[in-house]
């Protein structure tokens, strides 16, 4: 993929520039924890975004996208906003640099990536993250903290983008290390690393294919579940919740609303117990955990589906280690603990069994946990 992009960016520019790569991500354990103050355990993967990018001495930003083949220029003032969504990721990230008090000039890039799109990996984070660091690399000395790179692809999507995400993202796509997995807590924003290099396991998603189109924003409402429950102890957020004080409540909230919290709650505490369990090397405990959070995001949370069920089901039925829907839900991905023996018989039985049901295959990608933004 470098080749291509050296290759490319030498052809339409006549020049060399500097690469740089940021990558997608997964989270292993911690879902729908961000808004309920809680903790995500993200790791960046061996699926990445790549750019060459060389200042040009103008104000004008010229880039070309290798995937979507297509060529777009912008100047760099708030007028400037390409019509492209995919540019607009560029624009916003440049955009929340010089608003912030940091310089940008005008530059040539290409860019290319392989990290499979809509499966839930976050390219789009990917893409920011890549040119963030790029850019304070180039114009900045590399004086804008890192934090703030993840804050600044944040509110790109947010001013630019039209997508009120949370900082999970960024942030692993920022701060990937090889071989660790993050803990963030989303409420001070400190984070730590953990170890994670199972030997004798890989970590594999299967992409069901499915997105399930909702009406009436099923996010949001799971959202004022939280915050009703919240109110009702009178706590901030459900981070600060245990499950007697849920208990002590339950007979003056809706039974959907005790579900809710009830997931929640419970999640908090997998991902400290998957924080020790990684400490001491026990992957068993890991992928117990992931089994219960499958079962709670289906049952209680109510945002899995029938196909990310039957996936689950069928990792159980092959004796893979852990799974669970990853993601916000309604389709997607499982992401699954599998011993390396197991690997390919699950591959294969999954495959059949889903095609024999659904009429298609699920997507299969193997991933390695690995370092984030970078100068390659």
């Amino acid at each position: 993929m470098e080749n291509k992009i050296k290759k490319e960016f030498n052809g339409r520019f006549g020049k060399e520039g500097q690469l740089y790569a940021s990558s997608g991500r997964i989270n292993l354990i911690g879902e729908h924890t961000d808004y309920n103050g809680g903790f995500v355990f993200p790791g960046a993967i061996d699926k990445y975004i790549a750019a060459e990018i060389l200042p040009n001495g103008t104000d004008k930003v010229r880039v070309y996208s290798i995937d979507i083949d297509e060529y777009v220029e912008f100047g760099l003032k708030e007028e400037d906003v390409p019509d492209q969504q995919w540019a607009r990721y560029i624009f916003g990230v440049c955009r929340e640099i010089i608003k912030r008090g940091g310089k940008v000039e005008g530059f040539d890039a290409v860019f290319a990536g392989n990290i499979p799109l809509g499966a839930g990996l976050s390219s789009s984070a990917a893409l920011e993250s890549c040119f963030a660091f790029a850019l304070n690399d180039l114009f900045n000395d590399n004086k804008i903290e890192k934090f703030e790179l993840a804050r600044i692809g944040q509110s790109t999507e947010h001013n630019y983008c039209g997508v009120n995400c949370g900082i999970m993202d960024q942030f692993a796509s920022v701060f990937g290390k090889k071989n660790h997995l993050m803990r963030l807590d989303c409420r001070s924003g400190e984070f730590e690393y953990f170890p994670f290099n199972p030997v004798g396991y890989k970590l594999v998603l299967l992409d069901s294919v499915v997105k399930h189109e909702l009406v009436d924003s099923p996010y949001n409402k799971r959202r004022q579940s939280c915050e009703r429950v919240a109110a009702k102890l009178g706590i901030d957020t459900l981070r600060d919740a245990t499950m007697e004080m849920l208990d002590s409540i339950k007979e003056d909230i809706s039974k959907e609303d005790y579900n809710r919290a009830k997931f929640v709650i419970g999640e908090k505490q997998r991902v400290l117990d998957v924080c020790d369990a990684l400490n001491k090397g026990d992957y068993e405990t890991v992928g117990k955990r992931m089994y219960e959070t499958h079962r709670g995001l289906s049952e209680d949370y109510e945002v899995s589906c029938e196909e990310l069920d039957f996936l689950n089901d069928i990792a159980k039925e092959c004796g893979v280690t852990g799974s669970r829907i990853m993601g916000g839900g309604f389709g997607g991905c499982t992401i699954n603990l599998v011993k390396d023996e197991l690997h390919d018989k699950f591959i294969t039985t999954a495959r059949d069994k889903f095609k024999a049901k659904y009429g298609h295959e699920p997507k299969v990608y193997d991933v390695v946990i690995s370092d984030g933004a970078r100068k390659l």
